[in-house]
């Protein structure tokens, strides 16, 4: 699969002036909740309307979805307010439904994109189809399984592609529901620059409060358009109700995000200055929480050393890590005075921590 212009033409037929606009519900609950929140999105900037149909849950006995029956509720919803319809498939029938009842607008989800033999089901059912389909990123950080799986839709002659980054399971916790890592899709956008990437916020965040940030980085990324959950009560929505907003506050988000348009050369560049200065943001932060962590392994070595009435500096190791790290920072382009006044800075911090538990 190579880029080209042509995996955009099913966006620019758009003919948007802002960003693409996915919202809906979660799931689909009763067919009175689905238009009503359809109604309420309607003459809005979004431009299709979804709605899980099936849940893929973790574990077995929490609401799973109304299926197919509620197919006929977002047929309901174009015939009424105009909206374009999407939602999830994760096997053939799914698929067949969603053909059946003229849905506009397909996604693979994460859990799916973690399996080829899923994929490739999904694909040959679609063979050939005009549908708008898209890809979640696989739950884990894997640009090879993520890419993988586009392909094997391409392969199967789909032609209206794109990507979805709904962020990445992690074992940690921070304060996403699912870490972004911003560097795969960046990375991903680098090499299809054309094929449209779209950031889901809702399942990045988990939490309503957090999503017009991630949303406003995703733009400055240069994303192509924002997949977000919406639901008129959320508080008490039968899934996920933590991360979906209102239709109103889906609507201020719109209003409020900086959307930078492309339109001279001097723009352009603005553009691409944000872009870099985004992603040295985004590492930055990074750097922060890494460092954080190191500190804490510093207080637990603290601990230990007060135990064993061991002294905290240790120089041999010191000089060790320093001459190792100097090494490897060449290797990446950094000069060795950068390096020594980096880790000396450092390596004062983690003594301090270590000082601050031998003291306490």
């Amino acid at each position: 699969m190579e880029n080209s212009k042509q995996m955009r033409t099913w966006l620019d037929d758009l003919g948007l002036e802002h960003p693409l606009v996915i919202a809906g519900p979660c799931s689909a609950e009763t067919e009175e909740q689905v238009l009503k929140i359809a109604h309420e999105l309607k003459d809005t900037d979004v431009n299709y309307y979804r709605a899980g149909i099936w849940k893929p849950r973790t574990r077995p006995g929490n609401f799973e979805g109304v299926g197919a029956l509620g197919l006929k509720w977002l047929q309901k919803v174009k015939a009424e307010t105009g909206l374009k319809t999407a939602t999830e498939v994760a096997n053939k029938a799914h698929v067949e439904l969603a053909l059946e009842h003229d849905i506009d607008l397909l996604w693979v989800g994460a859990r799916s994109t973690v399996s080829p033999f899923i994929v490739q089901e999904i694909a040959d059912a679609l063979a050939g189809t005009d549908k708008i389909v898209l890809i979640k990123n696989p739950v884990n950080p894997d640009l090879s399984l993520w890419l993988g799986a586009v392909e094997r839709l391409y392969s199967s002659n789909i032609k209206n592609l794109g990507v979805i980054h709904r962020g990445f399971s992690t074992y940690e916790k921070t304060k996403y529901r699912n870490i972004p890592e911003w560097q795969l899709a960046i990375e991903l956008q680098t090499k299809f620059p054309d094929l449209p990437l779209i950031n889901d916020p809702s399942h990045i965040t988990g939490n309503r409060d957090m999503i017009f940030d991630v949303s406003q980085t995703a733009l400055d990324l240069n994303f192509d358009g924002l997949m977000i959950e919406t639901h008129f009560d959320p508080d008490n929505a039968w899934s996920d109700a933590a991360q979906q907003v209102t239709p109103k506050n889906l609507v201020q988000i719109m209003k409020d995000l900086r959307i930078r348009k492309e339109t001279n050369e001097e723009a352009e560049f603005k553009s691409k200055l944000s872009n870099l200065r985004t992603q040295i943001d985004i590492i930055d932060n990074q750097l922060i929480d890494i460092l954080g962590k190191r500190m804490k392994i510093a207080d637990g070595i603290g601990s230990l050393k007060k135990q064993k009435n061991v002294a905290i500096l240790q120089s041999t190791r010191w000089n060790s890590i320093l001459g190792s790290m100097i090494l490897e920072g060449e290797s990446k382009g950094l000069s060795e005075e950068f390096i020594l006044r980096m880790f000396k800075a450092i390596h004062q911090e983690s003594i301090n921590h270590q000082e601050k538990v031998m003291q306490g």
